[in-house]
């Protein structure tokens, strides 16, 4: 069932609340005065499978807790693309300030706050939380912003932009096929095809990326795919983040590897045998990364081991 309903004005609170609950699911609305006269506009359209809202409000926070959940579950996705204005949205311990140009993707059933002063305006796009579990792993597992201002974010804003204007020009069946288009430009962003990251995580991202490279930096097969795949986020995306990091993931297993070769060396195996338990393929290309990251080589790296002292290690 395909419906859109345009709504001009909604000048009570009371209605406020009833309209923008039904549409979002249960939560708590706060206002300054919740007596005070209220100028607010919902327009939606949804079928079985999405839905598009444009809202414009007064100056609001809106508290979705883990009661209200239980109450009114949604399992859905809101890709919250700002017109107008600036909101602030937190989920868990995410936070982003977003306006023009930059987009949210958040979960209707993990608690969160967003808050927007009195001259946000928006479009969300609400998709079933198992078609975006399905197509990206990456984008549920934290809140994500993207940018919207170019590349494909920029492409994605545009069409949930023009879903909305054309909205009466559309079947269920069209609308639930561009809505389908739509989704999977969503997820190719949070797999990385835009410049996106969950809010506020890059930084424990890089932590976890560092201790997997650090813990199979022993394995001779492993590369960025691996580490992606171990991990559930896309190569372009571990990129990023190592980019941001001012590395790249190459860098980063051959460092990890020389400080365990480096470990391996106080051992009684020979340097050909360190050289290939850390995943290099020849002894000269092993020296020569040796060199050049510690200053000397691994025989020299071996006999200053062993002119420590036990005691002193």
């Amino acid at each position: 069932m395909y419906s859109w309903n345009p709504v001009a004005a909604i000048d009570s609170i009371g209605d406020w609340d009833d309209a923008f609950t039904g549409l979002h699911g249960a939560s708590r609305i706060s206002v300054a005065d919740r007596r005070a006269p209220w100028a607010g506009r919902l327009d939606w359209q949804r079928s079985r499978h999405y839905g598009l809202a444009l809202c414009s409000s007064g100056e609001q926070q809106v508290t979705r807790r883990e009661r209200h959940i239980r109450s009114d579950p949604r399992g859905t996705y809101e890709l919250l693309v700002p017109l107008a204005g600036k909101a602030q949205v937190e989920q868990g311990p995410s936070a982003a300030v977003i306006g023009p140009g930059q987009m949210a993707l958040c979960d209707a059933d993990r608690p969160f706050q967003f808050a927007h002063d009195a001259g946000f305006l928006s479009v969300a796009f609400i998709v079933p939380r198992q078609d975006i579990a399905l197509r990206s792993p990456a984008a549920v597992r934290e809140p994500q912003v993207f940018d919207g201002a170019s590349g494909l974010g920029r492409v994605i804003r545009r069409l949930v932009i023009t879903l909305q204007e054309e909205r009466d020009q559309f079947s269920e069946f069209t609308f639930d096929g561009a809505c389908d288009r739509l989704l999977d430009l969503v997820c190719m962003a949070a797999e990385g095809g835009a410049q996106s990251a969950p809010i506020g995580h890059r930084e424990s991202i890089e932590v976890e990326i560092r201790r997997y490279v650090r813990r199979h930096a022993g394995e001779s097969d492993l590369d960025v795919t691996g580490v992606a795949r171990a991990l559930g986020w896309s190569p372009r995306y571990i990129q990023q983040v190592l980019q941001a990091a001012n590395t790249t993931p190459r860098d980063l297993i051959r460092r990890e590897r020389l400080h365990l070769a480096r470990t391996r060396l106080a051992g009684s195996r020979s340097i050909a045998q360190v050289a290939a338990s850390c995943g290099f393929g020849s002894h000269a290309a092993f020296t020569t990364a040796f060199r050049r990251e510690f200053g000397l080589t691994p025989t020299e790296a071996r006999q200053a081991a062993k002119a420590v002292p036990t005691a002193d290690r």
